[in-house]
């Protein structure tokens, strides 16, 4: 693993968080995308070298909306920067991490992406992200 991608925060309106995210960065984010297989809206931030990723529900069944019912708004993973996505799925299976997707999935901000278990990781979610090359 390289460096924490991004930090993902689930909110209930992307349009609110927005404008709070933006006055305590100072500065606006710099892109919406939608992720249909998701059933969510993101929107992105740069913060020095990190970014942070606001998650709003498109539907009431998605991971993000679940989330909110049943945690509230708030921190929802942690993603990590890979060069090889399938090979850390390999790596981290064998270390007996649970992973929730075992074929890369496209994320946002193109990225391929695939998650472990919180239960396998000290109740954390946590995102691998590889750069999709065009």
């Amino acid at each position: 693993m390289n460096k924490i991608e991004h930090i993902g925060i689930a909110v209930k309106s992307l349009e609110s968080s927005n404008e709070l995210f933006s006055k305590l960065f100072g500065q606006p984010h710099y892109k919406v995308e939608t992720v249909e297989s998701e059933g969510v809206k993101t929107s992105f931030f740069n913060v020095g070298t990190n970014k942070i990723e606001l998650l709003e529900a498109t539907n009431e069944d998605g991971p993000i909306a679940k989330f909110i019912k049943k945690k509230g708004e708030g921190i929802h993973h942690i993603a990590f920067d890979v060069d090889d996505i399938e090979s850390e799925i390999i790596r981290l299976k064998k270390e007996g991490f649970v992973v929730l997707n075992e074929t890369p999935k496209k994320g946002a901000d193109n990225k391929l992406v695939a998650f472990l278990h919180p239960k396998s990781a000290n109740g954390v979610l946590i995102e691998l992200c590889q750069e999709r090359k065009l």
